[in-house]
């Protein structure tokens, strides 16, 4: 890859000066996402700083963040904190790089294209009616809660069929014993040399252990058996490269257990904040209920109906602007680069947040506004803001594989709920962002449903 001569006068970009031995540690720890927008609005679109001893650049303009995910995409890798997601996920399309990575995401490809994600519409719509059997008009939910379960089920449906729905409790309580830790995992990691082992709990040694042999006996059951079947394990059997070679068991139980994860976490929290918005917003919660009403006419929605309902897609592209469940993420820089006129030294992780990008004043008028009529003339599509003021599933040859299914899967989920519940919080509720691996609500989000 070539890569721009350096000159002597290229620079570092500017940043905060931080301790001389803990760089903006204190300032990380206190106010992670706090600290970050004071970067941004002090030194700029570009700022360079130290957590300890590692250098962090933060970039937030969408033509920096392009160069970094698709211009000069090859000069970087995934930042040292996904060293603890590789733990859990092993080398799954998340964590994986280089040659290894393009192997994968050529093969895995084929099960996510847009008729294949159409066959799983059955099974989001079949959960969904089950899972609003349970709900009485008055009663108080914590809505994350039903979320989560509602999209676990979704995409243990959709990846082992529908016989399989026993293991969404046993898989889901497992991987969230393992998430609950994950935020000290990845910090020791981001600070830990390059291959150093990260120090696990027992709790999380037993859940990953119970993971693989949970995922591992039902790959290996499918092979024995000779089963056949329309789920995604089943694409992912099939599969084959251009000289015929399939996944080994390893590697699919690597797949697997990242879709699980993203399969189910992002579409949760994206749907959680959406009916967060629309308690705060009810003239936009009934321009939705009456695009429902108008084009449904009381039947139950389908994905074919998805095309009839602007209005739910708009709602839902404008939550994962305020509130992107991905909210940041890192690269690590291979090689020294050149940015915006700035010297970036080899070593160091670039951050890049959809949190900060998509709030920005430049790209988006009165930007904490919610305001899902944004979307009606899509003013990406129609060129008018950069590629990159609003990437809530990445992008570049990284972009979310699964960024179609989620799609789908956020505006059916809601265009069916909605149809028959609205929300209200409940008295006294605090709703506060946690930022973790997702964007997640720190307590949960009690709401009392009311029947519509």
């Amino acid at each position: 890859m070539a890569h721009a001569v350096m000159t002597p006068k290229l620079s570092l970009p500017p940043g905060p000066k931080g301790d001389f031995l803990l760089g903006s540690a204190r300032e990380f720890a206190r106010d992670w996402p706090g600290h970050m927008e004071r970067c941004a609005r002090e030194f700029g679109d570009i700022c360079y700083y130290r957590f300890l001893h590692v250098p962090i650049c933060q970039i937030t303009h969408p033509d920096q963040i392009e160069q970094v995910l698709v211009r000069q995409s090859a000069n970087f890798h995934k930042s040292r904190d996904y060293g603890a997601l590789k733990f859990i996920l092993g080398n799954g399309l998340l964590t994986n790089e280089g040659a290894s990575w393009q192997e994968q995401r050529q093969l895995i490809q084929p099960a996510f294209r847009h008729e294949n994600i159409l066959a799983y519409g059955e099974i989001m719509a079949d959960s969904t009616a089950r899972h609003l059997a349970r709900w009485e008009d008055g009663e108080a939910r914590d809505l994350h809660q039903e979320m989560a379960e509602l999209t676990l089920d979704i995409v243990s449906k959709s990846l082992f069929g529908t016989n399989a729905a026993h293991l969404a409790h046993e898989v889901g309580e497992e991987i969230a014993a393992v998430m609950e830790r994950f935020q000290a995992m990845a910090a020791l990691s981001f600070l830990l040399p390059a291959n150093f082992p990260i120090p696990k709990t027992p709790r999380v040694l037993r859940s990953k252990k119970k993971l693989d042999g949970v995922v591992l006996s039902m790959i290996r059951d499918r092979r024995k058996n000779k089963t056949t079947g329309e789920d995604l394990l089943q694409r992912l059997l099939d599969a084959q490269d251009e000289a015929g070679r399939q996944m080994s068991d390893e590697q699919l139980k690597d797949e697997v257990m990242t879709l699980f994860l993203a399969g189910h976490e992002t579409t949760a929290n994206a749907l959680t904040w959406t009916w967060y918005l629309l308690a705060q917003h009810p003239q936009a919660e009934q321009a939705l209920g009456r695009e429902i009403d108008r084009v449904l006419a009381g039947h139950a929605p389908t994905l074919g109906d998805l095309p009839r309902l602007p209005y739910t897609e708009m709602v839902v592209k404008e939550s994962m602007r305020l509130f992107p469940p991905a909210w940041g993420f890192g690269r690590l820089a291979l090689e020294e680069f050149e940015l915006d006129g700035y010297r970036i030294p080899a070593g160091t992780n670039i951050f890049i947040t959809q949190w900060l990008t998509h709030r920005d004043s430049r790209f988006f008028p009165d930007p904490l506004r919610f305001d899902p009529e944004r979307w009606r003339e899509d003013p990406v599509r129609k060129g008018k803001i950069p590629r990159f003021a609003y990437f809530p599933f990445g992008g570049g040859p990284r972009v979310c594989i699964g960024a179609g299914f989620a799609m789908l899967e956020a505006a059916l989920l809601l265009a069916t709920i909605a149809q028959r519940y609205r929300f209200t919080l409940a008295p006294n509720a605090k709703v506060t962002p946690l930022f973790s691996v997702t964007l997640r609500p720190k307590c949960g989000l009690p709401m009392v449903l009311h029947r519509r």
